[in-house]
C-alpha cells in the first residue's frame, strides 16, 4: 500500500510539473509572437515615417522647381504643383507616399491681417455673437502696443486675475500655439472638435502679408473676405481648379459688384513660406505615419521653420 500511496503522489507530482512546465512554455511563445508582432510593426512605422520624409522632400522639391522660373507660363499649370493643399501620390517600391503644399500666403496672418479679415474668418467657422467679440477684441489687445483693452478685449487686468497670472504679451504672435493664452480661445476653437474645423488650419504668423493669396487660399479663408458668398467662394475654387489667377483683376466678373470691396484684401502674391504635410502608407495599409514641416525659401535653397512627426494624419484640410 505504501508503494501504491508513493507511486501515486509521485505521479501527482509530475503531472504538476507538467502543467507548469506547459505554461511556462504557452507564455514563453506567447511572448515571443508578441515581441514579433512588436518588432514587425516599429519596423513598418519606421519605414512609413522614412516614406513620409521622402515625401516632404519631394515637396520641396517641387516649391523650388515651381519658384525656379524655369516652367514656361504656359505649362505651369499643368506641370507645377499647386500650393493649395491638392493632394498629390507619389509611388514607391514598399509603399505611396501622400503629399501636400499649401503656401502660407494663402491663410490669415494673425499679424498683419486686418481685424475685418481675423472676425470674418472666426465666423466661417462657426463663431458667433458674444464669443466672436470677445475673441477678436482680445486676439487684437493681445498684440498692439498699449495696456488699453477694448469693449470685449483683455489687457493685464484680466489676465493677472486667472488662477495662474501673467501679463498680455503687446507685441506680435511668435507662434500659432501662443493664441491658448487669449482669453476666448479654447483648444476646440484652435485645435478643432468633432466636424467642426479648428482656426490652427487656416492662420499662419510667417505670410508678413495683410491679403491673402487667392490662388492658395481655401474654402474658410475666401468666405473670411468681407463680402464674399459661398457661391463666389465655390466660383473662384472651380476657376482656379484649371488655371493658375495671374491678377486679382482675373476673377472681377466672378466677384460681381463686390470686387472693390474685396480686391482690397486679395493678392496673387505666393510668398516664399511653405507648410508640407505628408503621409507615408507601407502597401495594404489605411493609416500611415506622417511628417508636417514648415519651410521658407531663401535663393536656391532652404530652411526649415517647423518640423514636427505626429503620429498620423487623421483630417486632411482640403475634403
Amino acid at each position: 500500500m505504501g508503494t501504491k500511496g508513493e507511486e501515486g503522489i509521485v505521479l501527482i507530482m509530475v503531472m504538476w510539473v507538467l502543467t507548469v512546465l506547459m505554461v511556462v512554455v504557452l507564455s514563453f511563445s506567447y511572448l515571443l509572437r508578441t515581441e514579433a508582432y512588436a518588432t514587425l510593426s516599429f519596423k513598418e512605422g519606421i519605414e512609413q515615417k522614412f516614406l513620409a520624409e521622402a515625401g516632404v522632400e519631394r515637396g520641396i522639391m517641387e516649391i523650388i522647381y515651381r519658384k525656379s522660373g524655369s516652367i514656361p507660363e504656359e505649362e505651369k499649370d499643368i506641370n507645377a504643383w499647386k500650393v493649395d493643399g491638392t493632394i498629390y501620390t507619389v509611388e514607391a517600391k514598399e509603399g505611396s507616399v501622400r503629399v501636400r503644399v499649401l503656401s502660407e500666403s494663402g491663410k490669415v496672418d494673425i499679424n498683419s491681417a486686418p481685424e475685418l479679415l481675423l472676425r470674418g474668418l472666426l465666423s466661417a467657422l462657426g463663431v458667433q455673437g458674444e464669443e466672436l467679440d470677445i475673441v477678436v477684441d482680445s486676439l487684437m489687445d493681445w498684440k498692439d502696443s498699449d495696456d488699453l483693452h477694448r469693449l470685449n478685449g483683455a489687457e493685464d487686468d484680466y489676465y493677472a486675475s486667472l488662477p495662474n497670472p501673467y501679463k498680455a504679451k503687446n507685441a506680435n504672435f511668435e507662434s500659432l500655439e501662443e493664441l491658448m493664452l487669449v482669453r476666448g480661445v479654447t483648444p476646440d476653437l484652435l485645435y478643432g472638435s468633432g466636424d467642426r474645423k479648428g482656426l490652427l488650419q487656416f492662420i499662419t504668423v510667417n505670410s508678413g502679408s495683410a491679403a491673402i493669396n487667392v490662388n492658395a487660399a481655401p474654402r474658410e479663408v475666401l468666405l473670411a473676405v468681407p463680402g464674399m458668398t459661398s457661391e463666389m467662394a465655390d466660383a473662384v475654387l472651380d476657376y482656379r481648379a484649371s488655371k493658375e489667377i495671374k491678377s486679382v483683376q482675373e476673377i472681377q466678373d466672378l466677384l460681381g459688384e463686390q470686387y472693390t470691396t474685396m480686391s482690397s484684401f486679395l493678392s496673387t502674391g505666393e510668398g516664399y513660406v511653405y507648410t508640407i504635410e505628408a503621409e507615408g502608407l507601407k502597401k495594404g495599409k489605411k493609416r500611415g505615419r506622417a511628417v508636417k514641416a514648415v519651410v521658407m525659401l531663401e535663393g536656391d535653397s532652404y530652411k526649415y521653420i517647423y518640423y514636427k512627426n505626429p503620429e498620423e494624419i487623421r483630417q486632411w484640410y482640403v475634403q
